[in-house]
Order: C-alpha cells, then sequence, then structure tokens
C-alpha cells in the first residue's frame, strides 16, 4: 500500500505478507573474504541476501552515499545518531534507518527512511539495513519471521519510504523532515507543550498525592509550564519502580483497579487536580505502562483503563513507559492498544512514548502516536549535563523533526556537592540557559516546581516570550548549525520556513565572543533579524561566502534567538 502526501517529494510503502514463506530467510552474514575474486566476476557477489523489503536500480557508477545508524535505549547510550559516509561499490551492507544517495553526475538524489526500530533491536533483523550496489539499492530486514506468516490474515511488515531531493543543501533534510512531520500533523494547541514532571527529583511514587499535587500544579503554573504529569505513583497499583517493597508489572489485571486512583492518595480521585489545572491554565497528564506479560494479550482492558480515565476526567496525554517488544505478536497487540485508544478518542489522546530502555519503537516507529520521551538523567548520579543534553538534539535534529522529541531541564540547585569543581556541572549555567538547550524539542521541566528556589521563577518570562513563538518555530524545518556541542563549541538550531525562520546560537564555554556560524542560507543573504527575549534594535546581517553569520554574545555558556526575514537574496 503507498502513502502520498500533496506537495511532498516522498512515495512510502506499507507492506503486508499473507501465506506460506518458501524455504528459510536467510541472513546476510557472508564475509567478502569468503567470495571469489573479481576476476571471476559471475560467482564475485553474494547470493544469500535475505527477503527485499524494496528497492531502486538505478544508473550510474558515483553515488556518495550516507548511512545514518541511530541508538535508543538512552539511559545507557548517550551518542544515539552515528552516520556513515563512502562511495557506492559492490555489493555492500549497511546498518541504519536512513540512506542518502547523491548522485555526483546529476547534482541530485534520495534518500530511503526504513520505517522501524533502531537497527541494533529491530525484530527478525537480518544484520543490515541495506545492500547497495552502485546505483542498486535495496532495502533488507522485513521485521517478521516466517513463523509470523497467516493463511488467514495479513501481517505488516517494516515500512519504507522514498524521498528525492537536489543538490547538498538544506533540501535533503528538508524533504525527509517534511514528511515525517506528515505523518502526524501537529495541533498547536495540543503537541506543543511546556511539561513538568517531577520525577526528575527521584521522589518517585514517596511524594506523589493530592495535596503535593496541588502544590505542584501552581508552581508549574507559575514557572510557565502548559502540561503537569503524574509520573508512576498516581495508581493503586504499585509498579516495579515504587520506592516501596512489593511493587511488579507482573500479572496487573489481577488487581482489576489497578489502573484507578489510589483512594489514600487521591481520596477525591483526579477531579480536584483537573479543576485546578483548568484553573491555572495547566493540563493533567499521567503515566501508563501498558500489561506487558503474554506479548501484550490484555491489550484491550490497557485501552479500555485509558479511555476511562479519559472519559471521566478528560486527561488526554499519557506518557508510556515499560514498553518491551519482542516478537511480531507483542508488536501487533501494542499498535492496537495505541490504535483503539486514538479512534475511540477521535484523535484526543495522544502519547509521550518512552524510548529510554526496553525494544521499543525508536524515532520511526510508532511515531504517528504522540511524541518521544528521549532520556532519563538525573543530577542525583551526575549523568544530566546540559551539553550532552544539546547534543543528542542537536545530533537528531538534521535526521527527525525535533518539536516530536521531549528534552528535559533540570533543577540546577540540587546536588552542586556532587560535581565537586566539573566546569561543566549544571550549577555553572543559567537557569534560563537550560531551558533554552530544549526550546528546538518539546521542554520538559524534570523536576519538582515546589523543589525550585525563587530566583528559578525569573525563568518564567522567558519561557512566556517562547510559547508565544513556539507554534511557529515548530512550524519550520529545525536543524542544527554550527558546531557540534561539545561544551565549548559554537553552536545552535535555524528553523526554516521559506524566506523566514529563527536562529538560535549558543556560545558554550568557548574563548571567543564572537564567532562565525554556519547556516542554511545561500552566500550574500541579507536578513533582517528581531531579537526574541530583549528589546535591542532589529539588527541586519548578511552570509558570508562560506555560508556563514558573525554571531556575537558576550558570556560564556550564553545563547541568542533571532526571528529572521530575508530581505535580500543572491
Amino acid at each position: 500500500m503507498f502513502r502520498l502526501y500533496a506537495d511532498c517529494p516522498v512515495i512510502a510503502c506499507d507492506t503486508y505478507l499473507k501465506g506460506v514463506a518458501r524455504g528459510k530467510w536467510s541472513k546476510s552474514n557472508t564475509n567478502v573474504a569468503d567470495l571469489k575474486n573479481i576476476e571471476n566476476i559471475n560467482h564475485a557477489e553474494a547470493d544469500n541476501d535475505p527477503p527485499i523489503l524494496d528497492q531502486l536500480n538505478l544508473s550510474g557508477k558515483h553515488w556518495a552515499l550516507e548511512v545514518v545508524d541511530f541508538l535508543d535505549v538512552t539511559d545507557r547510550n548517550n551518542t544515539l545518531v552515528k552516520p556513515y559516509k563512502g562511495l557506492s561499490y559492490k555489493s555492500e551492507i549497511y546498518k541504519g534507518n536512513i540512506l542518502f544517495a547523491d548522485n555526483k553526475e546529476a547534482g541530485k538524489g534520495l534518500f530511503i527512511l526504513k520505517e522501524a526500530p533502531c537497527s541494533n533491536i529491530q525484530l527478525a533483523y537480518p544484520g543490515g539495513d541495506f545492500i547497495t550496489n552502485f546505483g542498486q539499492f535495496k532495502v533488507i530486514g522485513l521485521g517478521i519471521e516466517p513463523s509470523d506468516l497467516s493463511l488467514q490474515e495479513w501481517t505488516k511488515t517494516y515500512s519504507c519510504a522514498i524521498g528525492l531531493y537536489a543538490g547538498n543543501g538544506a533540501n535533503k533534510y528538508t524533504n525527509l523532515h517534511e514528511y515525517q512531520k506528515l505523518k502526524r500533523l501537529n495541533k498547536a494547541a495540543e503537541d506543543n507543550m511546556v511539561m513538568m514532571n517531577t520525577w526528575g527529583d527521584r521522589g518517585r511514587d514517596t511524594k506523589v498525592n493530592e495535596a503535593f499535587c496541588l502544590k505542584e500544579i501552581l508552581a508549574a503554573a507559575r514557572l510557565g509550564a502548559t502540561h503537569f504529569q503524574i509520573d508512576d505513583g498516581w495508581q493503586t497499583g504499585r509498579s516495579a519502580n515504587s520506592a516501596f517493597w512489593g511493587g511488579s508489572f507482573k500479572n496487573i489485571w489481577s488487581n482489576p483497579d489497578y489502573w484507578k486512583p489510589d483512594v489514600k492518595k487521591y481520596p477525591h480521585g483526579l477531579k480536584p487536580l483537573v479543576d485546578a489545572g483548568r484553573k491555572s491554565g495547566v493540563k493533567i497528564c499521567l503515566w501508563f505502562n501498558p500489561s506487558i506479560q503474554n506479548n501484550f494479550a490484555d491489550w484491550e482492558k490497557d485501552a479500555e483503563a485509558l479511555l476511562n480515565i479519559y472519559k471521566n476526567d478528560g486527561i488526554k496525554v499519557f506518557k508510556i513507559d515499560g514498553v518491551n517488544i519482542p516478537n511480531k505478536t507483542a508488536e501487533n497487540n501494542l499498535r492496537k492498544l495505541f490504535d483503539k485508544v486514538v479512534a475511540e478518542s477521535n484523535g484526543a489522546i495522544s502519547f509521550n512514548l518512552d524510548v529510554t530502555a526496553g525494544r521499543r519503537g525508536g524515532y520511526f516507529y510508532f511515531n504517528e502516536y504522540g511524541n518521544i520521551f528521549l532520556e532519563n538523567r538525573y543530577t542525583d548520579w551526575q549523568n544530566y549535563y546540559p551539553y550532552w543534553t544539546l547534543r543528542n538534539l542537536w545530533m537528531l535534529s538534521k535526521y527527525t523533526p525535533t518539536q516530536k522529541i521531549q528534552v528535559e531541564f533540570l533543577n540546577k540547585w540540587r546536588n552542586q556537592d556532587k560535581y565537586g569543581n566539573d566546569k561543566f556541572s549544571p550549577s555553572n549555567y543559567s537557569f534560563n540557559y537550560l531551558f533554552a538547550i530544549t526550546m528546538a524539542g518539546q521542554p520538559l521541566a524534570w523536576m519538582e516546581g515546589t523543589g525550585l528556589p525563587e530566583e528559578a521563577f525569573e525563568t518564567a518570562n522567558t519561557i512566556k516570550k517562547y510559547k508565544e513563538i513556539q507554534a511557529d518555530f515548530h512550524q519550520g524545518t529545525v536543524l542544527p548549525i554550527g558546531d557540534e556541542p561539545s561544551g565549548q563549541a559554537w553552536t545552535g538550531f535555524q528553523s526554516i520556513n521559506n524566506k523566514s525562520g529563527y536562529l538560535l546560537v549558543f556560545r558554550e564555554d568557548h574563548p571567543d565572543q564572537e564567532n562565525k556560524v554556519a547556516v542554511f542560507l545561500p552566500p550574500t543573504t541579507v536578513i533582517q533579524c528581531k531579537n526574541i527575549f530583549t528589546n535591542e534594535p532589529v539588527k541586519k546581517f548578511m552570509v558570508d561566502k562560506e555560508g556563514k553569520i558573525s554571531f556575537n554574545l558576550t558570556a560564556k555558556n550564553s545563547f541568542i534567538m533571532y526571528q529572521y526575514q530575508v530581505i535580500k537574496n543572491k
């Protein structure tokens, strides 16, 4: 089945299979050293390719390749993007969700997006995702085993999308982004958010109750958050993540009240919180862990639990955690859960899909259901460093829309002593800066608002101004500019929307207060820029012959954000 979108140069294909597979599906694990030499050309290639999901056979021998491999399980991984560049030659196998192929003779190219989990956790993985041979490009790895097929029902494989672009500039990335954004249209009022979730301060389920949450809602509103999410602990059932003894994710439905509010913590249910949120302009959201046992066999009960909460209390956003997809049956049941909830709520319910652990959907699978909860980071264990967070978002932004990614900022005043004299400690950055790092994504205040010092709420002014332009900023294609964040770089993001957009520039702990940053604008272009966060006069910048603009930031670990308009093209 093909999927086409208006004004988008991408064709997507969903493949369904039914019947009985012939023979055994091989894996592409032949070592090139075991093949015959090139003089014996008829026997030089491997003949054990696994089933092909899609393929293109194009003319020409001069194709420059970029294959991009991705990692989630972010509790354990802190480099989430691994690009590889090469030239198409004889049969080669590559790992990754995305392949770019530039025809060096024509000045044009194509990309193939494999809509699947990250390579290292895909089902029935054949050892690679793409096989290339000069102008031949094959997508392999269906995500199913022969035993998954049925004579009666169609079984969906992984999907792929093929797009075109011209040149080597932003075009290749804007087309890739545009397709992904069209899979789930951003509804500004619902999908743009500044969320607060108290789990980041490690109180876990020891604090959450009606009185605590009512205070947190007020603090969230004062800071400028649009959503307040109660993580694990609101429900009657006790999970394996509980700070108390006896929690488990097994046999959830042996307790029919598991997904009802804990009557001891919330004697009046969730209604007082929803009412307080409505009064304060803050939407209430919840955490939810699907029943993982027996490949999500209880998916219908889970779906009804979510729908009942929506019908009774009007809650529309749920963080989905604890997912593990070991086989196709589990994947199908999880998809049925999401589809039922979305359909029966008429699209009102959306999900924050956690990719921090387990075999999950990654960045390109299940992403039509909501946004991605990217990572857990904590000052308690000193695994929260602002430039790490910025680097992960910056690296992902080239290949997937950042407005679909929740990114955390923490209470920098907690656990300062544990960082010692570390120059990259969160305490060495302003709270404004920590928030600014998340602006290209969906900001997540990963903290207890009631634990913030008074000075933290000064950032409410920055958050207020950000919310005024958030939807417009995310309407464009957000791409990385400058150098890769290292804690000592000039870096940032550009939102591109035809002849206008935004420039968000960071000076990390870099010695120079003025620096040239490469942007996605042609040389000699003149832009007029308005500072989003100050009242300084409008400025004009010209892009130099190297495609760079010179920015000036007097302080280390500072940022600037401009809304720009092109007033003179090349």
